[in-house]
């Protein structure tokens, strides 16, 4: 069974809309935050990948939206990651409040040369600590 990394943040008012429930676009902030978490604690500081000779850029996004958080709710986004490539890797983050579903989704990232941005085969290193998160999807 794989490891779920998951990440809590608490919605603050500012990113909440005039129907007081959180603005669409900041589900991507979000997701972006806990995949910096994940990153983190598993493989370590994202500059570190960077001075290894690979980068990691969003190639695809979508985002399916269930129901509303409101501000000051704590929303936990569950980072199953569904697909890990020879370039590529796919996260399926599902944001829940409590046992409520959200919203979910899927991100697709693809690993580039720094210095091209071409893309380039994932390091060793990250498979290997990816590994133990990733699930069939």
């Amino acid at each position: 069974m794989a490891k779920l990394f998951t990440h809590r943040l608490r919605v603050r008012y500012s990113e909440c809309d005039q129907q007081g429930v959180v603005f669409n676009g900041h589900y991507l902030f979000y997701y972006d935050v806990a995949l910096t978490e994940l990153w983190r604690d598993v493989i370590g500081a994202s500059e570190s990948t960077v001075v290894d000779g690979a980068d990691l850029v969003v190639a695809e996004t979508r985002i399916v939206y269930r129901l509303g958080a409101r501000f000051d709710q704590l929303l936990d986004i569950e980072m199953p990651i569904t697909h890990l490539g020879t370039t590529s890797m796919i996260v399926r983050p599902v944001f829940k409040i409590g046992e409520r579903l959200i919203a979910e989704g899927e991100v697709r990232h693809v690993f580039v040369d720094p210095a091209t941005h071409s893309k380039k085969e994932m390091p060793t290193r990250v498979r290997a600590a990816l590994q133990p998160y990733t699930a069939a999807g």
